[in-house]
């Protein structure tokens, strides 16, 4: 009986630490069996494209939910921070491509201070924050481009949407650039471990000398960010800033965050679960649209995983 226990809690242990990535295995077979154009290289191509702009804001809301908060505003600045970067970045413009670039960041950057501030030195609740600042920012986007797409975008943004050196596209290189980064960040240094110190318990925190309300301000700007550079990226990769897209992005991100094993109440989680996660959301979405299923299908797929991912962390949890 004891050997027995032991051997249950030893495959308990492994489907904890590699549960997700046995899945996103899984799901890979399944779809190459049922697909023969799956597994090819044009596809998986495909499926880091489709994936790259949902892993940035996946990673930001990562930093996010850690300290124990909540992003729902990140699909919204996508727009609104596309949007900017389109109309300084159109072809005629005066404006040099660096600084419509530059915009398009900052753009996202202000949000996530704004959320930041309201969260971090007003104590207001981050669902509240974000839901309001969500509708804000979409409003200022469909305001600043009159509610109709932004096209003319100069030809070197086309350009660097469709390069691909090194056999990947430039979207996916930022992609990883950025990935390595703040995974490194969380991972190696003081701010990293301050972040987890913060999601795990607040006030300990703050009792044993860690600035709490400048470490989550600084989270979120720096997810904003993060948010801001998704949507210049997302407007070079569909050519024109659409005041309209980006509905839904933020729930895409928590999921992968969540599938990834992030506990939501904060302090628990990786970097790495959350890539995992946001894989396995995009190999999911792009094989069920191979076989032809409903994206209304996909839609109660998509919720039925976010629902198990939330009760397999309280499971773990007890």
């Amino acid at each position: 009986m004891a050997e027995l226990a032991k051997q249950k809690n030893m495959m308990g242990d492994i489907l904890r630490k590699f549960g997700i990535v046995i899945a996103l295995i899984i799901l890979l077979i399944a779809f190459s069996i049922a697909s023969e154009n799956f597994f090819t290289p044009g596809n998986l191509i495909t499926i880091l494209i489709q994936t790259s702009i949902n892993i940035l804001l996946a990673i930001a809301t990562t930093y996010i939910i850690l300290t124990g908060g909540i992003d729902l505003s990140s699909g919204s600045v996508v727009a609104i921070a596309g949007v900017v970067f389109a109309l300084l970045g159109k072809e005629d413009s005066m404006v040099p491509p660096a600084i419509a670039v530059i915009a398009g960041v900052l753009t996202g950057l202000a949000f996530g201070a704004l959320n930041g501030v309201i969260v971090a030195k007003a104590k207001v609740a981050p669902f509240i924050v974000t839901l309001g600042t969500m509708t804000i920012a979409r409003g200022i986007a469909l305001l600043v481009a009159d509610g109709r797409p932004v096209p003319g975008m100069a030809q070197g943004f086309k350009d660097f949407a469709g390069k691909s050196p090194l056999g990947l596209p430039n979207i996916v290189i930022v992609m990883i650039i950025v990935a390595v980064v703040f995974t490194f960040i969380l991972t190696k240094t003081k701010f990293g471990r301050y972040v987890y110190a913060i999601g795990g318990n607040e006030e300990a925190a703050r009792a044993s000398g860690i600035a709490t309300s400048n470490i989550k301000l600084a989270v979120y700007t720096m997810a904003g960010a993060i948010v801001g550079l998704a949507g210049v990226l997302q407007a070079c990769r569909i050519n024109v800033g659409q005041p309209n897209v980006g509905e839904g992005f933020e729930m895409n991100a928590i999921s992968a965050v969540v599938i990834g094993g992030t506990s939501l109440s904060g302090g628990v989680g990786s970097m790495w679960g959350t890539l995992i996660g946001a894989f396995i959301i995009g190999v999911l979405n792009n094989g069920l649209d191979m076989l032809g299923v409903s994206s209304y299908w996909q839609k109660v797929v998509s919720g039925a995983i976010i629902i198990a991912a939330v009760m397999m962390d309280r499971t773990n949890k007890k």
